[in-house]
This record gives C-alpha cells, sequence and structure tokens, in this order.
C-alpha cells in the first residue's frame, strides 16, 4: 500500500491509534501533517517518521479551537501544496451517567472534541480532497454500534454522531469522487482513559479484556493502523460510507 507523494493529515498524532498511524504512512511514503497538542510526543512520533526519509510537518493545535482547526489545513497547503488523505483520530472520553451532576459538562467536551471539531476540520479540508479525489477516515467506537458497558452514553453519542457523519459526507463527495469511512476499535491499548483522568486504568482494561472481546485479546494501535491505511489506500477504492469494526469480536459478547 504505497502512499508515495501523498499527503495526510492526522488528528491525535502523538500517541496511540494516532501515532500508529503516522508512523504507518511514513514508511508507506506519505508526506504527514501530525497534529496534537503535546508538543514533546510530537516531536517524539516525528523523529520516528524521519527515519524512512520523511519531514513531517508538525502542528500543535486544540482541534476544540476554530482558529486552530483552520490552521491545521492553511498551515497544511501551504507547506506541502495539496491534501490526499485526513484522518480525523483525535478524540477522548469520559464516563458519567445522565443522573450526575456533571452530564452536560461532559456531553458537551465530549461532543466538541469527539464530533463537532471533526465536522469543522472535514468542512475545511473538503475542497483540497476534491481536487486531488483523496479520502477521509474517521474513528469511531463500538460503543457507537451497541450500548456495551453503562456511564458511557456521552462518548457513545459522539461516537455515534461520527459514524452518521461519515455516511452522510460519503453521499455528499461521492459525486466529487471523494471517499469517506470510518473505523470502529474496540479495546485497545492506547492511553484514552488515562488521559480523560480516569481511575483504574488497568482495572478497567481487563474488564473489557475479558468481558467484551471474544479473542480475549485488545487491540495494538498498529492493528487498527493497519485499517486506517487499507481504507485510505487504493485497494479501498470501491469502499465509502462503510464502518469497519476491529473489536476482537467485541460486538458478538
Amino acid at each position: 500500500m504505497s502512499f508515495a507523494g501523498k499527503v495526510a493529515i492526522v488528528t491525535g498524532a502523538a500517541s496511540g491509534i494516532g501515532a500508529a498511524t503516522v508512523k504507518a504512512l511514513a514508511r508507506e511514503g506519505a508526506k504527514v501533517a501530525l497534529v496534537d497538542m503535546d508538543e514533546v510526543k510530537l516531536q517524539e512520533v516525528a523523529k520516528q517518521c524521519e527515519q524512512h526519509g520523511n519531514n513531517p510537518l508538525m502542528i500543535r493545535a486544540d482541534i476544540t479551537q476554530d482558529e486552530d482547526i483552520r490552521t491545521i489545513v492553511k498551515r497544511t497547503i501551504d507547506n506541502f501544496g495539496e491534501l490526499d488523505v485526513l484522518v480525523n483520530n483525535a478524540g477522548t472520553t469520559r464516563h458519567s451517567s445522565i443522573i450526575d451532576e456533571n452530564f452536560m459538562e461532559h456531553f458537551d467536551v465530549l461532543i466538541n472534541t469527539n464530533l463537532r471539531s471533526m465536522v469543522y476540520l472535514t468542512h475545511l479540508a473538503a475542497p483540497h480532497l476534491i481536487k486531488t479525489k483523496g479520502n477521509i477516515v474517521n474513528l469511531t467506537s463500538i460503543v457507537a454500534l451497541r450500548v456495551l458497558l453503562g456511564n458511557l452514553s456521552a462518548y457513545a453519542v459522539s461516537k455515534a454522531g461520527v459514524a452518521h457523519f461519515t455516511r452522510c459526507v460519503a453521499l455528499d463527495l461521492a459525486p466529487h469522487g471523494v471517499r469517506v469511512n470510518a473505523v470502529a476499535p474496540g479495546g485497545t491499548k492506547t492511553n484514552i482513559i488515562e488521559n480523560a483522568g480516569l481511575s483504574n486504568v488497568e482495572a478497567t482494561m481487563e474488564v473489557w479484556r475479558n468481558k467484551h472481546t471474544v479473542l480475549k485479546k485488545l487491540s495494538e494501535p498498529e492493528e487498527i493502523a493497519d485499517v486506517i491505511l487499507f481504507l485510505a489506500s487504493d485497494k479501498a477504492r470501491s469502499v465509502t460510507g462503510s464502518t469497519y469494526v476491529c473489536d476482537n469480536g467485541g460486538l458478538l459478547t
């Protein structure tokens, strides 16, 4: 799956699935704009990309800020001249029940971070993707497809929005030759739970492994990156409006 000469934007690129995707794209020859708030980790990922002969563009940005989103697209086009692939990966989570006092605070954070930012970035990137007949890969979750755990309604709704947004935009952009797909991971070895400030990270992941997979394993970020690269490549040239599940059989539990 060669991406030689292709230009990609990856949000949430400093760790987890985003970092694995960036490194995979770099190995395949892509020119990548790395987007994240964590500048230190972003530099570490950029150095790994440079080992493959690529000079990635590092963009420190808060995707919940419209000005930062505009900067992401502008700097990418100014630096590389075009855009072929957009990977909307950045996201976060919160655990709260509908009856919790802070539920609406968590809901607003998740909608703004996981959904609205993706919508606006896609809106700004679309004209450039139309020029190259490029494609978009969005990150949703299996909790968008099935209720597996309690106290995740705000997160699940934000990710369900991502899945349906993917289908809607796939239809909008199909006449322009732009494909739009999504990947729905199950439990994956990333730091999303830790970054959300939740405790008992190991216990939470162990519960997910034992109760919400049939293969009794969690995915490595690289496994999700493999699916993202497939969807972004010409091998998936007939695939659009789809959500690819990569959950170790979580939906079967």
